[in-house]
């Protein structure tokens, strides 16, 4: 029988992030879900990311690991490739704490969010088909600069501490709390939030979700071993991954209870519903843990209480016509 791997981060680690993020950001809220409850026949509760400064659960990680790099070193500029949340995360951490952002994104990028990445004073470059395109061209750039950090959120040792102050206030804000539906693009956001659930209690089931069109990480969870594939062409642009890293294919294996995947169709019915039945706007990719909902009808196992984390509110104009205008 293999023996399981150590948590990772750890529930130190992930306080120590608290610590840290208190003296920049709020707590999000935890509200109730009225419709999403009724349909279910369970509480179901939404963990708010969308009121962070950047609209998205992004900026926790990229605050506290380029805080903590700047601790360890010295450095002027921050690199980073997104799809865009990460971008402005990274930008906005780093006007906040003083340095120059370089932000790479690939071509043809939401345009919401490039414009929030712009408010932020990031210089930006747009090149390549996705975000492994727009990674290499960051790693060339901060290859060429000594003094340039890459802030890799898929690989980033100490950012899904930062993540992991999500699972933490879940379980404050929702002590019954049985399962927590998370987005699932990089894994950052679920490895974080799965690491302080399982820590402290560890009956909560963790649920994963990805888009039909994007599942290399559903892939590679179900078979053990980093799965790819050729694109990731889905309208839940948080999501778009095609390229696991195996030691997060490690940890998904270890600490997410299921993955569920959502049609593009499936995600914008959760982006309208959200917003006309909850009052509250969410970007596909945050309204996966929605989809999944929706989709499962009855969920996956019997828990009464149901956290469902809306990770980023970044939409653009043209999605949100296209979700209110989709058939119910």
């Amino acid at each position: 029988m293999r023996k399981p791997l150590p948590i990772q981060p750890t529930l130190s680690s992930i306080q120590s992030a608290r610590q840290v993020l208190t003296k920049h950001l709020p707590a999000t809220r935890l509200i109730k879900a009225l419709h999403l409850s009724e349909l279910s026949g369970k509480t179901v509760s939404l963990k708010l990311e969308t009121e962070l400064p950047t609209g998205s659960f992004k900026v926790r990680g990229a605050l506290y690991t380029l805080a903590l790099k700047l601790r360890q070193a010295s450095i002027q500029e921050v690199v980073a490739s997104s799809t865009g949340n990460h971008g402005a995360a990274v930008a906005y951490a780093a006007k906040a704490l003083g340095i120059h952002a370089k932000i790479f994104l690939p071509e043809h990028c939401n345009p919401m969010k490039r414009s929030r990445i712009a408010s932020f004073g990031a210089e930006i470059t747009e090149k390549g088909r996705d975000i492994s395109d727009a990674c290499e061209l960051a790693l060339q750039a901060c290859a060429s600069n000594p003094n340039a950090f890459f802030l890799n959120d898929a690989t980033d040792p100490d950012l899904p501490s930062a993540t992991g102050v999500i699972g933490l206030e879940i379980l404050e804000q929702c002590l019954l709390v049985r399962e927590i539906y998370v987005p699932m693009g990089d894994t950052a956001l679920i490895r974080g939030v799965a690491a302080a659930a399982k820590q402290i209690s560890p009956q909560v089931k963790i649920i994963g979700v990805q888009a039909e069109r994007a599942p290399s990480y559903y892939l590679s969870w179900k078979r053990g071993e980093v799965v790819g594939t050729e694109s990731c062409d889905t309208i839940a642009d948080g999501l778009a991954t095609r390229t696991p890293v195996q030691t997060n294919v490690e940890s998904i294996r270890e600490l997410v209870d299921n993955v569920v995947l959502v049609s593009e169709r499936e995600l914008l019915l959760a982006v309208d519903t959200l917003l006309l039945e909850e009052h509250v706007l969410a970007e596909p990719a945050g309204a996966a843990s929605t989809a999944a909902l929706l989709k499962s009808g009855n969920l996956l196992t019997s828990a009464d209480e149901v956290v469902l984390v809306v990770s980023g509110a970044n939409i653009s104009r043209a999605v949100l016509r296209q979700s209110i205008q989709t058939d119910k």
